[in-house]
């Protein structure tokens, strides 16, 4: 009883946090930055000067030659842009994310940012589902719309159970793309501390919107010298021990970690998908807001 108190609570607090956060700075901005995703077809009404003559429909031009007498004759297709979003969350649940020093583990960051997108979404009427991952798929929520279904995926990123301790980012978007058959915008809430994730990625974001919110700790970054130490992988389990003493073998993690991080960056712009690096340590808002306002602009 008093786990799932604490969960509730845990729940409860992110959510006071993030509505207000959205009401004020981001619901404006997410609306500007994701609308006009499709064009729906509404009706065919007779040509004006001005229009787009790419919209010309031919076919119901033809069949209404006989206007052609009274100088009319052509009809335009009209369309109305979608607004209602399909919204995936992909997060990872792998051990790496429970990482953290300071302020907030990369987990609780992800549920932070999870929440801000999952509300301001279902602000804008749009449907909200999640895909939580380790090794496996351990989770997928289908989108839906409502208050109360937007607090159970905050939950479940919260607090959600999980088998694996590993990372497949590539199973977790293969598994978005088989069952959401339509186009969506896919928020991906990973440290992105995996291979072979490429095609997949590439895969998904041909047919879909996807932005990558990569999480990260600073302290991922350096060494402490602390002489000869017992350390432990926190997925494999793996327990080995490691100079780090050594000057040089600090330099080597340290220039391996920075590579790998250029690497991952450099690999999802490459295959179409957009980023955002959310530090643990800092406030996450401002990169939200300002990830929103130039995607806006871009697509203004």
């Amino acid at each position: 009883m008093s786990e799932a108190r604490d969960i509730f609570k845990s729940v409860r607090r992110i959510e006071l946090v993030t509505r207000r956060v959205v009401q004020s700075q981001l619901a404006g901005q997410y609306h500007s930055a994701f609308k006009g995703q499709g064009m729906a077809f509404s009706e065919v009404r007779p040509y004006s000067p001005g229009d787009d003559v790419r919209r010309i429909d031919w076919n119901v031009s033809a069949r209404h030659s006989a206007h052609q007498a009274t100088g009319g004759g052509l009809f335009v297709k009209t369309f109305t842009e979608e607004r209602e979003l399909t919204v995936i969350l992909v997060v990872d649940d792998s051990a790496s994310s429970t990482f953290g020093t300071r302020r907030r583990t990369k987990r609780r960051l992800q549920a932070e940012v999870g929440a801000m997108l999952a509300f301001s979404a279902l602000r804008n009427n749009d449907r909200v589902g999640l895909l939580r991952f380790t090794d496996r798929v351990e989770q997928y929520v289908p989108p839906r719309k409502g208050r109360s279904h937007g607090l159970r995926v905050i939950r479940d990123i919260i607090e959600g159970e999980s088998e694996g301790r590993g990372t497949s980012l590539r199973r977790a978007l293969e598994t978005v793309s088989r069952v959401q058959k339509r186009r969506a915008v896919v928020f991906v809430l990973s440290d992105f501390q995996d291979r072979g994730w490429e095609d997949a990625l590439r895969s998904a974001a041909r047919r879909h919107d996807v932005v990558a919110f990569r999480m990260y700790d600073p302290a991922e970054f350096v060494l402490p010298d602390l002489g000869l130490a017992h350390v432990l992988d926190l997925e494999t389990l793996e327990r080995r021990w490691v100079d780090l003493g050594s000057t040089k073998q600090r330099a080597l993690f340290v220039a391996k970690r920075r590579n790998e991080a250029v690497e991952a960056r450099a690999r999802i712009l490459q295959v179409g998908a957009e980023l955002v690096d959310l530090d643990t340590r800092e406030d996450l808002v401002a990169p939200l807001v300002g990830f929103f306002q130039r995607r806006g602009r871009r697509v203004h």
